[in-house]
């Protein structure tokens, strides 16, 4: 029997250390986020000492002393990419004590960024971190993961699997007007989204028409600055 209590325990120290507490981040409302931006706002309420693992859009926090932290309004406009992540980038928004990176995502840590919290001085505090990186082509992609094809015209249109979507549309040979924002709404294949200028001078609602594979059929938008008004209009036909 003490063989096999030993041998038990021999496996126990051999697992992995599990989660105190998993959550999965919620989708970003707000549509302030520069375009080609990542941005993710991890936002707890910490008791005493934690580390804390964000791996695309999902956090794992274990719990090295005091109470379990918990969630306090984080959220991302895009999961955290599982590929080599360029212009990584942490920066701590609200603290009591200490905070600070412990691992950039990685092919070694399976891109997740893991994060030390010690806060000494009793009771739960609010931490705020971001974690925000450089967006490519391929982070931008449809409900079923398949990027959009370009057509003439309209350069790029992608919607990502948290709403989020991006329009650019070049007009004659002039520079490309780029569209961002989030869709606030879909019936069968019309999508409505409410969308701004790369500036954010115009803003507005975009109707989006897409066939049964996701496929981008037309596009009308009608953004205004408060003062002018543009109407746009695409058909792939």
């Amino acid at each position: 029997m003490c063989r096999n209590a030993a041998a038990f325990l021999i496996a126990c120290a051999a697992l992995p250390a599990l989660a105190d507490t998993r959550f999965q981040i919620r989708r970003m409302e707000r549509n302030d986020v520069p375009l080609g931006k990542g941005q993710c706002d991890i936002r707890l309420q910490v008791d005493n000492e934690v580390e804390v693992a964000v791996h695309r859009d999902t956090v794992s926090i274990r719990t090295i002393s005091g109470r379990d932290a918990r969630d306090d309004g984080s959220e991302c406009n895009a999961p955290l990419p599982d590929r080599d992540v360029p212009g990584f980038n942490f920066q701590v928004l609200d603290s009591r004590n200490e905070i600070r990176l412990l691992a950039e995502p990685s092919r070694r840590n399976d891109f997740t960024a893991i994060v030390r919290i010690r806060d000494s001085d009793g009771g739960e505090r609010r931490y705020h971190f971001r974690l925000s990186w450089q967006m490519t082509g391929s982070d931008y992609r449809t409900g079923n993961d398949r990027p959009y094809n370009d057509r003439p015209n309209v350069d790029r249109r992608d919607i990502d699997r948290g709403g989020r979507i991006v329009v650019s549309v070049r007009v004659d040979r002039g520079r490309p007007i780029v569209f961002s924002g989030v869709l606030v709404a879909e019936e069968g294949g019309r999508l409505k989204a409410d969308v701004a200028s790369e500036d954010r001078r115009l803003r507005g609602p975009m109707f989006i028409s897409v066939d049964d594979r996701r496929n981008v059929n037309s596009i009308s938008c009608e953004a205004t600055d408060g003062r002018d008004r543009m109407r746009l209009s695409w058909d792939r036909r």
